[in-house]
């Protein structure tokens, strides 16, 4: 099969939706380790959002995190997870550019070696669920604050 050159493959439209997943402990109690998130590409960011960004220092590394406020040079980004780190206490602003996309949707694996119907309910439960915005507004101004 032939290669398709790169002006056929600029020609297309990037797909609006992909999946990506969370490594590490910086989004929880949001997100956790594993979870498989639903992300809209190119959509509207706004304070309060969890985005998916490359990594202003590694690029080739994706990022999730919660956008805090806007700058002049761009956003402002933090982990749910104070004690984390790897957010915009290290490494700045974020530019416009390097926001991939908003979670819009989480999901959780189911756990190998649970099946009881309780567990298997438990799971069901809280297995999949919207990425709402501002879930720690309130936490993300109080670390602004402290800086």
């Amino acid at each position: 099969m032939p290669e398709l050159s790169q002006e056929s493959e600029r020609g297309r439209p990037a797909p609006p939706f992909g999946v990506a997943e969370v490594t590490g402990p910086s989004m929880v109690p949001t997100l956790y380790h594993g979870d498989r998130l639903l992300v809209h590409y190119g959509a509207r960011v706004r304070p309060g959002d969890v985005v998916v960004l490359r990594h202003p220092f590694q690029q080739d590394l994706l990022v999730v995190k919660r956008v805090a406020q806007r700058r002049d040079s761009g956003w402002w980004v933090l982990g749910d997870n104070a004690y984390a780190g790897g957010d915009s206490t290290d490494y700045g602003v974020v530019p416009d550019d390097l926001v991939l996309g908003r979670v819009r949707f989480r999901y959780r694996p189911r756990r190998s070696g649970r099946r009881s119907p309780w567990a298997l309910l438990g799971w069901a439960l809280s297995a999949a669920r919207p990425v709402l915005s501002g879930r720690s507004g309130r936490v993300a101004s109080r670390r602004l604050r402290a800086r």
